[in-house]
């Protein structure tokens, strides 16, 4: 119901609902009364209706007035003997009906009343908590909205730092990377200058310029994937969740990284598990943590005495988990900071930026694994990282 109707308005003031209650029944005398309307000898309908009118808009107390003022007009003017206040033993029970009626429809009236006003002010209430809901629920599909945007911002972010990392660690074997792709060359050429020969002689060999031409060709292939590596791990992209091949990616790091090793004297050693399971994930982020992880053990052996060993190795666990760890015989980890290595912008190297090992944690875990570091018996450290297989990976 609208509230422009007249049954809904609001209640008026205690003195103004006894007005109405006196009002309407001097109204339903009155109209009684009229000889044109000839209602002398059915006044009672009236009565009844100034009783409820009064009971609706005053409530009980002007609806008992009512019902008293009624009930003495009633008694007064069409209750013989009329004009006297004590009607006769007979009409007595009549009163009596009329008093207990006006009674009851003047309570339900109120009732109702009250019930409307009730179903009112909820009505109101509720439009209210709907505004508010709907004002919530704006406010929440903005915050998403944002949460979303800013998630997405960070993701970037995180891509663009790992990717950065990358860079600079990769900027840091400039040397070696140098002198990775210029051993094929150099084998290339020196196998082309014996092709060459073999077949300027007076009776060429072609047999053997075959096999020159061939190693020639091994050997540019061999330049063009240390080159295509390394574009890989700087280039700009998105990450590619694919099947990767753990023990294949150990491979290439260490053919990208064996001169540094070679350089420093530090001996590498594989231990791949031949059962190993893939995994899902990116495989240019998970070659960022190999490489990081054996740059960092290549980093602490370069000035240590004695043997240098780099070992590598990859497991199957009981729980169907890749396991894989890089460890050296290097300084090892300085015991005060063994729990700070992982937090970003920590580092022991004069020229570190601190965010080598945080990069490879997250991308780890991002993976759904653990990178977790250990000394190494009798001198160096020990860094594990476990991945899903692929089937826990997929789940």
């Amino acid at each position: 119901m609208r509230r422009s109707n007249p049954l809904l308005w609001v209640k008026p003031p205690g003195i103004w609902g006894y007005g109405i209650a006196v009002f309407s029944v001097v109204a339903a005398l009155t109209v009684s009364r009229l000889p044109a309307i000839h209602l002398q000898d059915a006044p009672v309908s009236l009565f009844l209706c100034a009783v409820i009118l009064s009971a609706w808009f005053g409530g009980v107390g002007p609806g008992l007035v009512a019902t008293v003022l009624s009930a003495l007009a009633f008694n007064y003017y069409f209750l013989p003997p009329i004009h006297s206040l004590g009607p006769k033993p007979d009409e007595i029970p009549r009163l009596v009906i009329f008093v207990v009626s006006a009674l009851f429809v003047g309570s339900l009236s109120a009732a109702q009343r009250r019930a409307m006003e009730s179903l009112r002010r909820t009505r109101d209430d509720l439009k209210v908590t709907v505004q508010k809901l709907q004002s919530a629920n704006t406010a929440l599909q903005a915050e998403s909205r944002e949460r979303k945007s800013a998630e997405e911002a960070r993701r970037e972010a995180r891509a663009e730092l790992a990717r950065v990392s990358r860079v600079t660690t990769m900027g840091e074997l400039t040397a070696s990377l140098a002198h990775e792709v210029n051993q094929p060359i150099a084998a290339a050429l020196t196998n082309a200058n014996t092709c060459l020969r073999w077949l300027t002689r007076d009776h060429p060999d072609l047999e053997e310029a075959r096999e020159a031409a061939s190693r020639i060709v091994k050997d540019a292939t061999r330049a063009a994937g240390i080159i295509s590596r390394v574009r890989l791990l700087f280039k700009k992209s998105s990450p590619q969740w694919d099947l990767v091949d753990v023990n294949e990616a150990i491979r290439e790091m260490i053919a990208l990284l064996h001169s540094e090793a070679a350089r420093y004297n530090i001996t590498v050693r594989m231990e791949l598990a031949a059962d190993l399971p893939r995994t899902t994930g990116d495989r240019v982020q998970l070659q960022q943590v190999l490489m990081n992880l054996i740059a960092n053990s290549i980093d602490a052996m370069k000035e240590v005495d004695g043997a240098r060993v780099l070992a590598v190795k990859s497991q199957r666990t009981e729980k169907e988990e890749v396991l894989v760890s890089v460890t050296d015989t290097g300084i090892g980890l300085p015991p005060q900071q063994a729990d700070q290595i992982f937090n970003a912008f920590f580092t022991t190297k004069p020229h570190g930026t601190g965010m080598g090992l945080r990069i490879s944690r997250s991308i780890v875990e991002s993976h759904g694994g653990h990178l977790w570091a250990a000394d190494n018996s009798p001198r160096g450290t020990s860094f594990w990282f476990s991945l899903p297989a692929e089937a826990e990976a997929k789940e």
